[in-house]
C-alpha cells in the first residue's frame, strides 16, 4: 500500500472476494510504471494514501466466479486494467478509454491494484496470454498496448515517415509498433544516451532534441508525416509542430504536464491533427497481447530487475533516487514461486 510520502508498507488483507463474472488472478509479476514513481515521490497527485497501485500485470487464474467457465482455471493471463461504464456509446463501440466513467485498475484508489498477491477482475479484462514465450514479457504487454495505441490513432501507412519525440518506455514501445506495423522511415529523438544506444541497438535512428532538424534530414529524408509525442510537455509539442509536414498527424500520448502552451497558428496554417491518446482500446490490448504472444526478442532487454512484494519499499526508492532504468523494474508477488 501506498503509506504517505515515499512510503509503502506491505500489510495483510483479506483475499479478495470473486464475484459473479470475475475472476480471481494470482498475481506473477506487476510492472512498475513511471506514473506509479511519480505518485509514490510526490510529483504527480494521480495516487492517493493507502491505496494499493499496480496496472501492467501478469498472473494466473486461481478462482472464477459463477458465469464464468471452470476452465478458465489455470490459465496464464495479463490483466487489461480499464474499466468503463458498458453501457454508453464509447464502450459499445469497444472504445471504452474514452468512456467518461472509466477507472484503472492500480490507478482508481478504489481498485486493488497488481503489487498484491491475489487480484479480482472482471473475466473479461483477464486476457490469455501465450504460455510459449517467458511470462515476465506479459509484464510488458500493458505498456506496448499504450504506444501501439498511440501510433495507431494517426491511422499510419507504411508510407509514413515518422517521428517519435522520447525514447522512454511508452517512446520505445511505439518505436516498436511502428516494426510491427511495418513502417521503415521511423526516427526517435532521445536526450538520454543510454536510451538513444538501446533504440540504435533496435536498429532505430536516433537523434537528441538539439540536433532534431539534422537528425530528420538524415533519417527521414523529409518532414515527418506522423509525429508521436510520448513526452507531453511544451517544448516537445513545439518541436512536432515546428518539424512536421503540412498535414502531419500528431498524437499525443506523453503527459509530461497538465497544461501545454500550443502554438495554434502551427495547427490551422499547416492544416496539422492534432489526436489526443490515452491507454488503449480494446481490440489495441488484444492486438499487443497477441503481438507479444508471438515473441519480441527485443523485450529481453526490457526486463529489468526483479524485487519480491516483501521489498517493494525498497524497490520504490531505488527508482526514486536512482537514474531512471533503462528497462521494466518489476515485484514479484509471493504466489510466483507457485506458477
Amino acid at each position: 500500500m501506498f503509506d504517505g510520502p515515499r512510503s509503502m508498507a506491505v500489510r495483510e488483507v483479506e483475499h479478495p472476494t470473486c464475484r459473479p463474472g470475475h475472476v480471481i488472478v494470482d498475481v506473477y509479476a506487476t510492472g512498475v510504471c513511471g506514473t506509479d514513481v511519480h505518485g509514490f515521490d510526490g510529483s504527480n497527485n494521480r495516487r492517493s494514501y493507502g491505496q494499493v497501485m499496480g496496472h501492467e500485470t501478469v498472473g494466473t487464474v486461481s478462482e472464477v466466479g459463477a458465469g464464468v467457465p471452470r476452465s478458465r482455471i489455470g490459465e496464464v493471463v495479463v490483466i487489461n486494467p480499464l474499466l468503463s461504464c458498458g453501457e454508453c456509446r464509447f464502450c459499445r463501440s469497444e472504445q471504452r478509454q474514452v468512456c467518461r466513467a472509466r477507472r484503472v485498475v492500480g490507478v482508481a484508489p478504489e481498485l486493488l491494484g497488481g503489487f498484491a498477491d491475489h487480484l479480482s477482475v472482471p473475466a473479461a479484462n483477464a486476457i490469455p496470454f501465450s504460455p510459449d514465450v517467458p511470462r515476465l514479457h506479459g509484464v510488458l504487454v500493458e505498456p506496448l498496448a499504450v504506444g501501439l495505441h498511440a501510433l495507431s490513432v494517426t491511422e499510419p501507412t507504411v508510407d509514413d515517415a515518422v517521428l517519435i519525440i522520447g525514447g522512454g518506455p511508452i517512446g520505445q514501445a511505439t518505436a516498436l509498433a511502428t516494426r510491427y506495423r511495418g513502417i521503415e522511415r521511423v526516427l526517435v529523438s532521445e536526450p538520454s544516451p543510454a536510451r538513444r544506444a538501446l533504440l540504435q541497438k533496435w536498429g532505430f535512428a536516433v537523434t537528441t532534441p538539439n540536433t532534431l532538424r539534422l537528425g530528420i534530414d538524415d533519417a527521414l529524408g523529409c518532414p515527418p508525416s506522423v509525429v508521436v509525442d510520448a513526452v507531453g510537455i511544451t517544448p516537445s509539442i513545439q518541436a512536432a509542430l515546428d518539424v512536421s509536414d503540412h498535414r502531419a498527424r500528431i498524437s499525443l500520448v506523453g503527459m509530461g504536464a497538465v497544461r501545454l502552451d500550443v502554438d495554434s497558428y502551427g495547427i490551422s496554417t499547416g492544416e496539422r491533427r492534432l489526436i489526443g491518446s490515452y491507454c488503449y482500446s480494446d481490440d489495441h490490448f488484444a492486438e499487443a497481447v497477441a503481438w507479444v504472444g508471438s515473441g519480441i526478442a527485443a523485450l529481453d532487454d526490457l526486463v529489468g530487475r526483479t524485487w519480491s512484494l516483501d521489498q517493494i519499499g525498497a524497490a520504490f526508492a531505488d527508482l526514486t533516487d536512482g537514474e531512471p532504468p533503462m528497462a521494466k523494474s518489476m515485484i514479484l508477488s509471493r504466489c510466483a514461486t507457485l506458477h
